[in-house]
């Protein structure tokens, strides 16, 4: 029974990180696809000066919510971050359906780092010193795909005692990663499959927020008698593929009727 609730925790702690990693990777990309597209016009500088604000900012949050949450009751916790990660997950999974179904187009970083590069390319008006357009445009995208970076750490974090480390770790990797790319390749990463992460991120924050809203709800989980309740994790993600892949061909073929019925 030790070893079996140990592996459940490091299971626990895998999953953890790996939702973390990907989602964070998710918008990391879309931040670095428009730092990218303003570097390389405007001159890296100020972008980076911008990026490099916003991740201070950033990390000042993180410093003052993460050790707040510990001072509220753990079941109160889990339900309200339950209830938004899951709402957060499932808007996710909601695109990623759509875009596979082929109702909505695919995410292009390519044609993304196009159409920033033309608007940056459209307003030269910088002076010397400091470029409050470039600043602000790297600022702005960082703050916002980080904020919900931070969000998704604070959330995976507030799951349980000890996971909020691998949650940061899972998003400070995913940054890592990215940015090495970035410098290596000095282009957006549009080889990176962002659809088919999203679509794997749907599933895993969607099963995070469902299992935390039931435990900070007090439900019991349909398990056998002695079973942690850590086994219905994997049994919520298995359950949400199953539901998200076979709404992908029902989506397909709502299309093709109403293209018809046109």
């Amino acid at each position: 029974m030790v070893i079996g609730l140990g592996h459940l925790e490091a299971t626990r702690l895998g999953t953890t990180l790996a939702a973390s990693f990907l989602a964070s990777l998710v918008e990391c990309v879309e931040a670095l696809t428009v730092v990218l597209a303003v570097g390389s016009v405007r001159g890296w500088p100020s972008p980076l000066a911008g990026t490099g604000a916003a991740l201070v900012v950033l990390a000042a949050i993180v410093a003052s919510l993460g050790p707040a949450l510990t001072r509220i009751p753990l079941h109160l916790v889990q339900l309200a971050v339950g209830v938004m990660i899951l709402l957060f997950g499932l808007r996710w999974l909601r695109k990623a359906i759509l875009r596979a179904a082929g109702l909505i187009p695919l995410h292009d970083e390519a044609a993304a780092f196009a159409k920033n590069t033309a608007a940056m390319r459209a307003d030269r008006g910088r002076g010397r010193g400091l470029d409050k357009f470039a600043f602000g445009a790297a600022f702005n995208i960082t703050m916002l795909e980080g904020t919900e970076v931070v969000f998704m750490v604070i959330a995976l974090g507030a799951g349980g005692t000890g996971l909020l480390l691998p949650a940061s770790l899972g998003a400070v990797a995913a940054a890592l990663v990215v940015s090495a790319l970035g410098v290596a390749l000095h282009r957006p990463l549009a080889r990176v499959p962002e659809n088919t992460l999203k679509f794997v991120v749907g599933v895993l924050l969607s099963a995070f927020g469902t299992f935390w809203v039931a435990e900070g709800a007090g439900l019991a989980w349909p398990l056998p008698a002695g079973a942690s309740p850590d086994l219905a994790i994997p049994c919520l993600m298995a359950a949400y593929l199953v539901l998200a892949l076979g709404l992908v061909p029902m989506c397909r073929m709502q299309a093709r009727v109403i293209a018809g019925e046109r």
